[in-house]
């Protein structure tokens, strides 16, 4: 009888094929069977055409895959297959679920690595220019989501940091705006936006706390929101090709431009 082939958890980047690791790529490329997610985008699968793919795409508010399965599905893979490739979209330690998939295959006795990836917040910074640290405005940042396990409600505070970052903050951009002015921070702090990060169809909204507390319009990709400091545009910074929305209003048809594809 065989051994049980290895697992590795992959990290696939914020969703441009060129932005994950060498050593994601060349697993990929080596995998027998590729379990991905439903931000994985069709760029990122033609680096294991050889490979069988499998979509386990987990999307918030859409029916989707089950977690228990999923593990069960990388169990009976390691088992049938030697190289076995589970690719998430960003870094699979951050709010990758990794945790449940790590404890599955690890009580199967099956080997299992982590490849890392870019997180999402570090490619949004990227493309918008703003770090997420700056020296006198900013050295704490947080990451954050609004979705939670079944039976574990949302905690009441959101994190006290001097910039925050709510990954899948679509739906939730408006409360977390309501919350940050209730806890007390200026209505005037800044926040950018970023749909689809990395992507062609990438998207960038410029705004302030009073506007996101009015809400987005409905999101077609990923949305990530960052807030505070820092992310107030440098004096002689170039455009970002978004538009400046006003703080009073967020119409954000208006207020959103296409990023030309890179």
């Amino acid at each position: 009888m065989s051994l049980p082939g290895k697992v590795y958890l992959v990290g696939a980047g914020p969703g441009a094929q060129d932005l994950i690791t060498l050593r994601g790529a060349r697993l990929l490329a080596q995998a027998d069977v590729v379990l991905y997610d439903a931000l994985v985008t069709p760029e990122m699968l033609e680096l294991c055409a050889q490979a069988e793919l499998i979509a386990v795409g987990k999307r918030s508010g859409q029916r989707s895959t089950a977690q228990q399965h999923i593990n069960e599905l990388l169990v009976e893979q390691a088992r049938r297959h030697r190289i076995v490739v589970r690719l998430k979209g960003g870094d699979p330690m951050m709010f990758g679920r990794a945790d449940e998939e790590l404890r599955a295959l690890e009580e199967a006795g099956i080997e299992v690595e982590v490849v890392p990836g870019i997180t999402t917040a570090l490619a949004a910074a990227a493309s918008t220019r703003q770090p997420l640290t700056k020296r006198g405005v900013a050295r704490s940042v947080a990451f954050f989501t609004s979705s939670t396990a079944p039976g574990h409600p949302e905690e009441a505070a959101l994190p006290s940091t001097d910039t925050l970052i709510q990954y899948m903050g679509g739906r939730e951009a408006m409360a977390t705006g309501q919350r940050l002015l209730a806890q007390g921070l200026a209505p005037e702090t800044c926040v950018v936006i970023v749909e689809n990060c990395s992507r062609k169809d990438e998207r960038i909204v410029r705004m302030d706390l009073a506007g996101l507390a009015q809400g987005l319009r409905q999101a077609h990709g990923p949305v990530l929101v960052m807030v505070g400091a820092a992310m107030a545009r440098r004096p002689h910074q170039a455009p970002d090709r978004s538009v400046q929305v006003e703080p009073a209003r967020v119409d954000a048809e208006d207020a959103v431009e296409r990023v030309p594809a890179r």
